[in-house]
């Protein structure tokens, strides 16, 4: 920093969608960006606050007087579950209620006599929070949106307009859901040859067209074009096609990812206390791991917003027994709905030998551990990326959103994924699971795992990378540069 006053740093207002799957890319890149010389102010909702002061403790939050987190409600009636938040409700009520606070919080940073950080500079806000532009053009301050999605998913957002307008949208009826009209290839989509209908983001599964979130995904890909900038946690290589056809509908589009392994290379310890899990994290899976011989783990992890009914997991649970690999299944306290008992006493004296259950963990560590040798996941795009990044092959069961659209591509664009029908039989688990672990597919997609993992190295490799060099670029032509 040398002689430039603490006043006269950037300051960028990071504000993530309060969800575990947005918060952690967005405090990644406030971290990168931190690094890179920018006073931090990172909002979340007072209830994700709450929650992570209980399962971080107050350290984690306070730690260095250049990056603070501020809090704003988000709308929602007050609870204390430590549950991740109904995703619907939670659109609606930020997009109601969150502008207000955000101004006012944006005033009381830039009254420099009281608050002591330097004035405001630019935005950098979660895709699905783009209220903020409103904030970011009255103040006449560059406004970066961030989403947290993978380039395809995005592209499938973008198109509900489209389907909408070509009648695809909404369904005619309830039936359209079971008669095989999902099935439907839509083959206009630039980048994305032979999707079909199911292989879209989920919300368009609606017979109603005034539905909730086909409003809220119109209006915000809309808004984004708004944006100074939009960034996504890829890269160039591995979303290729879908990157250059959203290059010419958008602003400037950046990719930065995988975040993980850019924020791997920042060596100040005061900033790695600062973490983002809303669950306490069991480093025992770790220890056990340590145990097990090289690629004979499958790792089970669905997220932390998916939620299956007590039939559904013991279809899983009986699939993964009968499957007779070793297995570490993480399973979230609110994972199920109704009653955990039922993962039968004779489940548990089945994985007594083969499987561990916990209920959280550090997750870039555990598919980087070498006794992994395939991940069961809900295609999140976090979990799809680190998965990517540690050269794992998948087995995907997409639960909503644009996890579908992953898992797609993870099947059919990038040779990695097979898919779990969503109504999971024990059978097609047990299967799956033996053909990723010790199968002839599973081997092909071991190597094709391996040979992104490289690529994905490679556009972080410090100074050459594609997805290194992308984020000076961010800083430089969009962040320190006044609002075009």
């Amino acid at each position: 920093m040398g002689s430039m006053g603490k006043l006269e740093r950037p300051h960028a207002v990071c504000i993530p969608c309060p969800a575990q799957g947005h918060i952690n890319p967005m405090l990644k890149l406030s971290k990168l960006l931190h690094q890179r010389g920018f006073h931090i102010t990172f909002v979340n909702t007072e209830f994700n606050h709450k929650r992570l002061l209980k399962s971080r403790g107050s350290d984690s939050l306070n730690g260095l007087s250049s990056f603070r987190f501020e809090s704003i409600p988000d709308g929602l009636p007050e609870s204390d579950a430590d549950a991740t938040q109904d995703s619907v409700s939670l659109c609606e009520s930020t997009r109601k209620h969150c502008l207000a606070p955000f101004k006012d919080l944006l005033s009381k940073l830039n009254d420099t006599a009281s608050s002591n950080v330097p004035p405001v500079t630019c935005i950098v806000s979660d895709g699905a929070m783009s209220f903020t532009v409103d904030a970011a053009e009255e103040l006449g301050i560059p406004e970066v949106l961030f989403w947290t999605t993978s380039a395809c998913g995005f592209m499938g957002y973008e198109q509900y307009r489209n389907l909408i307008d070509k009648s695809y949208i909404p369904l005619k009826d309830k039936s359209c859901m079971t008669n095989g009209y999902l099935d439907t290839i839509i083959d206009w989509i630039p980048g994305m040859k032979g999707i079909r209908l199911k292989d879209f983001p989920s919300f368009l599964r609606t017979t109603d067209l005034s539905d909730f979130m086909i409003d809220f995904v119109c209006g915000e890909t809309e808004r984004a074009r708004r944006a100074s900038a939009i960034i996504f946690n890829t890269f160039e290589k591995l979303e290729h096609n879908v990157l250059e056809a959203l290059s010419s509908m958008f602003p400037p589009i950046y990719t930065i990812g995988p975040l993980h392994l850019l924020t791997n290379q920042i060596n100040d310890d005061s900033l790695k206390l600062i973490g983002s899990n809303l669950w306490k994290e069991e480093p025992e899976c770790l220890e056990w791991l340590d145990t097990k011989g090289p690629n004979s783990v499958v790792y089970v992890n669905f997220g932390s917003i998916t939620v299956m009914t007590p039939n559904q997991m013991v279809e899983f649970a009986w699939g993964l027994i009968n499957s007779n690999q070793t297995f570490l299944w993480i399973i979230r306290p609110d994972l199920v709905t109704g009653d955990l008992a039922v993962l039968l006493p004779e489940f548990m004296e089945a994985t007594k030998e083969r499987g561990l259950l916990a209920s959280w963990c550090p997750q870039e560590q555990v598919l980087d551990h070498p006794s992994i040798g395939g991940f069961l996941t809900h295609s999140g795009w976090n979990s799809t990326l680190e998965s990517i990044s540690s050269g794992v092959p998948m087995v995907c069961w997409p639960f909503f959103a644009e996890q579908q659209t992953n898992c797609w591509h993870c099947c059919t664009q990038w040779g990695i994924g097979m898919e779990i029908d969503n109504d999971v039989k024990k059978d097609e688990v047990e299967r799956l699971v033996r053909e990723l672990m010790v199968g002839e597919k599973g081997k092909e997609m071991k190597k094709k795992a391996m040979e992104w993992k490289r690529l994905a190295q490679e556009a972080t490799e410090s100074s050459s990378g594609s997805s290194f060099l992308n984020l000076d670029k961010l800083i430089n032509q969009v962040l320190l540069s006044p609002r075009h």
